[in-house]
């Protein structure tokens, strides 16, 4: 595989790779390395990963693992999952902070999440995988994705309820 077509092929992912690192791990330095991280393991399998059906499902399930293993190893062991890539203009700072409140009160109840739950939620609300990338990408059947995404939305629902109707907890 030529440079300029793995180029061609990493460049359409990165973003998607670098907001699934993010939302595993807590900074933002911690994501852009694994994000680099995961590039180099891709270009030094260049050759091999021509073959794969579906590349851009093969580097988000690499990113996956990757920062899994990151999260597993002692000197990430503070690391924990929050999201909150939301920037804006021209909104009033009332508005600004209720809408930073909710992300952060999101971000919280995504944290609470099990590990299988909050990275489907990733791949489908977020970064908008069909529901076969992401089985193939977490080593599933499609059902016990959709099974799985429900139970996330739900308790991410209930939750959201929850503080609404009974006030800050």
């Amino acid at each position: 595989m030529k440079e300029h077509t793995f180029l061609n092929i990493i460049n359409p992912v990165r973003d998607k790779m670098y907001r699934m690192a993010l939302r595993l791990l807590i900074s933002k330095e911690a994501a852009e390395d694994a994000t680099q991280e995961v590039i180099l393991k891709l270009w030094n399998r260049k050759d091999r990963i021509k073959h794969y059906a579906n590349i851009e499902a093969f580097a988000m399930k690499v990113t996956k693992n990757y920062c899994l293993d990151q999260l597993k190893s002692k000197q990430n062991s503070n690391l924990r999952i929050v999201h909150a890539n939301y920037e804006t203009t021209n909104i009033s700072l009332q508005s600004e902070i209720e809408v930073n409140d909710e992300l952060e009160w999101l971000g919280r109840i995504v944290a609470t999440l099990p590990e299988q739950q909050k990275i489907i939620f990733q791949l489908r609300d977020v970064e908008q995988f069909e529901f076969e990338e992401i089985a193939e990408i977490m080593d599933m059947k499609p059902t016990a994705i959709r099974v799985a995404l429900s139970r996330a939305r739900k308790a991410i629902r209930e939750n959201l309820i929850k503080k609404h109707n009974y006030g800050i907890t």
